[in-house]
């Protein structure tokens, strides 16, 4: 058997020592990796705090701002002209009608629209390819799209802003959220316990209203919280289509006031009491839509 001249054996007979090129080949490629690990690491805790850096330095500046016009007088007067000590109650209120009306028209059709892609709409089902492909789409549609799209189907042939308008425009861009969220978390419900249902007798929809349902609804309310978390920050929708009232109004059939309007109006003003509303208004955006986030993730825990 020849023995590489390379090898320590070889070495040993020769009397000369020949490094072993074998030996140091690893040695070199795993500090290669140790140092790409490194740098990787560094470059992923780097954008972290970045990220983190960037909302700290938001909600800093929200509280800074804001907080000092946060007033009881604030959450109960009307939006006013400037220096009459107006406050953001209307906005307040017509911003959780709409938004709660929108929920109430998008969460039941998401939800059935995403149990039927989930358990009816498997391969081969070339309509409910379509309905994915659809729902993809208003996912990554802009907003002020959709609030057009609104606005000529709504608006326009009824001569009036409304409120109904806005929550409707608001629930198109919720819809494909909640579709989409329920069918994934359905999907990863075990098959075995849709066949133990079957198995039992059941019928098919208490199958999947009891039992898949049931265990991912989790993450179905997840999904309609983000949904919420969305559309109370959105503001290009209602624009085209609640337009913004300064007095205090239930009437979903009238123009309606909202924080996000009120922002945008109050935020380009000249008088520092508006300026102040404004930044008040931010403020009280934020924290709804991180209240709502928190309560995702602490229901997503248990």
């Amino acid at each position: 058997m020849t023995v590489p001249e390379t090898s320590p054996v070889a070495s040993s007979r020769t009397g000369r020592s020949v490094p072993d090129s074998g030996r140091w080949r690893p040695g070199r490629k795993a500090m290669r990796r140790q140092m790409l690990d490194y740098l990787a690491t560094g470059v992923s805790i780097a954008a972290g705090s970045l990220l983190l850096l960037v909302l700290v330095s938001i909600l800093w500046t929200l509280l800074s701002r804001g907080l000092v016009g946060l007033s009881w007088a604030t959450l109960t007067h009307r939006m006013g002209p400037p220096g009459s000590g107006g406050g953001l109650s209307n906005a307040i209120v017509g911003s959780l009608l709409q938004t709660g009306l929108a929920l109430l028209m998008a969460a039941p059709v998401g939800l059935m629209c995403g149990i039927y892609l989930s358990e009816y709409g498997r391969k081969g089902n070339h309509f409910a390819s379509v309905v994915r492909f659809v729902a993809d789409m208003l996912m990554s549609a802009p907003s002020i799209l959709i609030g057009l799209f609104i606005y000529q189907l709504l608006v326009v042939p009824f001569g009036h802003f409304s409120g109904f308008s806005g929550a409707v425009a608001l629930a198109v861009l919720a819809l494909p959220l909640i579709v989409r969220t329920t069918e994934d978390m359905l999907r990863l419900v075990p098959t075995a316990m849709r066949e133990a249902g079957a198995a039992l007798g059941a019928a098919r929809w208490r199958v999947i209203l009891f039992l898949c349902l049931r265990s991912a609804r989790k993450g179905v309310t997840t999904g309609i919280l983000l949904a919420l978390a969305r559309m109370g920050g959105e503001t290009a929708p209602l624009l085209f289509t609640s337009l913004g009232n300064q007095t205090m109004s239930t009437d979903m059939t009238r123009p309606m006031a909202s924080l996000p309007i009120a922002i945008y109006q109050y935020a380009g003003a000249s008088y520092e009491d508006w300026v102040q509303l404004a930044w008040t208004g931010a403020l009280l955006v934020t924290f709804g839509v991180l209240l709502i986030n928190i309560t995702v993730r602490l229901s997503s825990r248990h």
